[in-house]
């Protein structure tokens, strides 16, 4: 199985020039190897003998290419292959139907990252500290803030540097180890509805709050209107460019922070976990609250969850979506209920739930006939599904998943 360590590195002023030298050496290289790509391949074949010719072609490029023999090889070999997985991408897109153009030149800004691949690279203690060492530009001290495990083979390091102007290496690893079976028979099952008030609603009865990060994009606002007033260009721009930076960068961590903690959770505690199979991109585009559903970034939880589940060998079910929330999980009707109605009453049974936990029963009912699972439709009435423990988003950041095993707790004994 492969998994990702990022690590922060913590390089000298004579680093960071050379770490940018190499950046925009790959850069330089990435472009002149995208003129050859002036149309995407047709076939899979086409693109690889294009690439195999190109990277060919590097040693004769060291001839008369100052500063192309300071970059270890497998770095130069990457930043061509960073091209077909584009290529590949593109193609992806052209045959489910979207139209697609040319890959462009990327600019400095836009490169920020190269690969050491297989070879170039280790990890070493000198002095009583870490260091990474990498070919063609030394050892940089790395804060290694967790160890990776004994059993592991690091195949390749990515070194990227953030809006923020701080470098990162990114280790692939490969673990000789093989996923867990799934069950045959799964026991411990849940259906979680997703939203924007209650970010996570599950069939258990739990309801996680939604992330506040109120005081965060206030800041960034601040910090953006000061932007505004400065020159393009001058130092003083620059500076608070970088203090802009750190307010976008310190949401991401938050919010990545916030959905890596609820996936985990999910993707352990369960046998099988099903969800919405919800298109992001075509929410995005509805014509109100585009920005609360940006911020929930319910796509990037989606496959957090999804490769979890691969991980910890649990069913991961991603079933229809339309039809959820309008139709009674007790008996099936379905009644139209406007946005703001946040109450389930149905009309034929008299069932009452939430509306969220009432659309997290369907959901797991669905997944669980896809897999060939029966149910019982009297099951929400039985377990009381209005009885709900709300845990908030705070202390999922803080405590992790036990904050919602704690919620656990208490519901069992309440009940």
């Amino acid at each position: 199985m492969y998994y990702a360590y990022k690590y922060r590195l913590k390089p000298s002023d004579a680093h960071r020039e050379e770490l940018d030298r190499h950046r925009d050496i790959c850069r330089q290289l990435y472009n002149h190897a995208l003129y050859r790509f002036n149309q995407i391949p047709k076939d899979v074949a086409t693109l690889n003998q294009r690439v195999r010719s190109i990277r060919d072609e590097i040693p004769a490029l060291k001839d008369w290419w100052d500063g192309l023999s300071d970059v270890y090889s497998t770095v130069l070999q990457t930043a061509v292959m960073r091209i077909e997985q584009n290529v590949k991408a593109l193609g992806k897109l052209k045959q489910n139907g979207y139209g697609v153009g040319q890959l462009k030149w990327k600019p400095p800004r836009e490169f920020r990252s190269f690969t050491y691949s297989q070879s170039g690279f280790k990890l070493d203690k000198k002095g009583g500290r870490t260091l990474l060492c990498l070919s063609k530009l030394g050892d940089i001290p790395i804060r290694l803030h967790r160890e990776i495990p004994d059993d592991a083979t690091l195949k390749q390091v990515t070194l990227k540097k953030e809006p923020t102007g701080e470098w990162f290496a990114t280790f692939g690893v490969e673990r000789d180890r093989e996923p867990p079976k799934k069950p045959e028979n799964p026991e411990q099952c849940v259906g979680i509805d997703v939203g924007i008030l209650t970010y996570a609603h599950d069939t258990d009865g739990h309801a996680v709050g939604s992330l506040d990060l109120s005081d965060e994009r206030e800041r960034l606002e601040r910090e953006q209107r000061k932007l505004s007033r400065k020159e393009y260009g001058s130092n003083n721009y620059e500076k608070q460019r970088v203090v802009v930076a750190r307010c976008h960068d310190r949401i991401k961590r938050k919010r990545r922070d916030f959905l890596h903690k609820l996936s985990d959770y999910y993707a352990r505690e369960y046998d099988l976990v099903t969800v919405e199979d919800l298109n992001a991109k075509g929410l995005m585009e509805l014509p109100s609250n585009s920005r609360n559903r940006a911020s929930a970034s319910w796509g990037t939880f989606l496959r957090m969850l999804e490769y979890k589940c691969e991980r910890e060998g649990t069913h991961f079910v991603e079933v229809d979506p339309r039809g959820t929330t309008k139709e009674c999980a007790s008996c099936g009707v379905s009644s139209e209920k406007p946005p703001w109605v946040r109450e389930h009453s149905c009309p034929s049974c008299g069932f009452e739930a939430d509306r969220d936990a009432n659309a997290a029963w369907n959901i797991l009912f669905r997944g669980l006939a896809d897999i060939g699972v029966d149910h019982s439709e009297s099951t929400p009435v039985e377990t009381a599904l209005p009885v709900d423990t709300v845990v908030s988003a705070k202390g999922v950041l803080e405590a992790g998943s036990p904050a919602l095993k704690e919620a656990a707790k208490r519901l069992s004994r309440a009940g």
